[in-house]
């Protein structure tokens, strides 16, 4: 990797309930204002789950669908098409304050696959079913969106979750595909099918949407939701699915004075290629009570960054104090070559509130 890119924003907050979110990938400047607006939809939209009450795992949800709604995004509507011409998503979530966690991999006709993995980890939160079976945590396939209509998540037609764009990629894909094949046999081709796969599958079609959140309470979560990648075969679970891989969230404890929360994008899998891709977002926050003197302040210093090999990465932060959101696009340097360069920015604030 080329030296990183290092930069830090200290700012002091007022309130407590704080969420960061991403998308990495490839964000053209074209498209730069839209995606600027669907990271401020998410934010806000998680900040006013909080706002009313709400745990974090419920806000990082919220935040969630309003990024696999959007059609800019490799998630939910939109997502890429696999080698049978379908959508097949993946999305995880954690619970820091539980330690639960909820999946669902190579999902169909389902439009939010996050409501999903956030039903699973309510459900598995209930304990044990009838005769004392374990409830699931983690769904695949056409069990997965069984599941999730048995339980009243409704479900959306594969074809309208396509969108003109992925549809003419699918397309395009399949036709250098298709070439490729005819031009080429034995070791040749399978070298070719993997060029192949590797631009297409680049930074431009890996746009894994993901979010971390603390609530007032001091709780974290996080999630991660992705359409995988572009012509990949069906049935493939991505890493965004992965126990341990796409999400993690944990409370701080006894043993460990921070909690944590981080959600990813790519995978150590990938170690062999010659571009690893990806992207990362990690919240750490440290409760403190500040003894003034007319009244106690509780608050946490929390420390929040996002790192990426991919061209760019779109980020949005806000806390309950904020009237609007704060977007950034994290781009690689001049001259540095995606896959094989890291961007790392990120920033330090305190989040007050008095203690009654």
């Amino acid at each position: 990797f080329l030296p990183s890119q290092l930069s830090l924003l200290y700012k002091w907050l007022n309130s407590f309930p704080f969420l960061f979110l991403s998308g990495a990938g490839y964000h053209s400047e074209s498209k730069a204002k839209e995606y600027k607006h669907v990271c401020k939809r998410a934010c806000q939209r998680a900040v006013d789950r909080l706002k009313a009450g709400a745990f974090a795992v419920e806000a990082v949800a919220a935040a969630l669908v309003e990024l696999e709604d959007s059609p800019f995004t490799n998630a939910g509507m939109g997502s890429n098409l696999n080698l049978s011409g379908e959508i097949e998503c993946d999305a995880s979530i954690m619970d820091g304050k539980s330690l639960h966690y909820g999946a669902v991999g190579a999902i169909s006709g389902i439009k939010n696959p996050v409501l999903v993995a956030n039903r699973l980890l309510n459900e598995a939160q209930k304990g044990k079913l009838s005769a004392g079976r374990i409830p699931p945590c983690f769904l695949v396939g056409q069990g997965a969106h069984d599941w999730a209509v048995t339980h009243g998540i409704p479900p959306c037609p594969s074809e309208k979750m396509a969108t003109k764009f992925s549809l003419s990629a699918y397309k395009r894909n399949k036709r250098k595909m298709e070439l490729a094949e005819k031009m080429d046999t034995g070791h040749n081709q399978t070298k070719k099918r993997r060029q192949s796969s590797e631009n297409e599958n680049g930074s431009g079609c890996l746009d894994t949407v993901g979010a971390i959140v603390v609530d007032q309470e001091g709780n974290v979560a996080a999630a991660v939701s992705s359409g995988g990648l572009a012509m990949k075969h069906p049935g493939r679970v991505g890493q965004a699915a992965h126990y341990g891989c796409g999400c993690w969230a944990e409370n701080a404890c006894n043993m460990n004075p921070y909690s944590t929360a981080v959600s990813t994008s790519g995978s150590p899998f990938l170690a062999s290629e010659d571009r690893v891709l990806g992207g990362v977002i990690v919240l750490r926050c440290c409760r403190c009570v500040e003894a003034q003197p007319s009244q106690d302040i509780q608050g946490a210093l929390v420390e929040f960054l996002w790192s990426h090999t991919t061209e760019s990465m779109c980020v949005g932060y806000m806390s309950a104090q904020d009237s609007k959101a704060k977007t950034h696009i994290s781009r690689l340097p001049p001259g540095a070559v995606p896959g094989q360069s890291l961007a790392i920015e990120g920033g330090v604030c305190r989040l007050m509130s008095i203690v009654e």
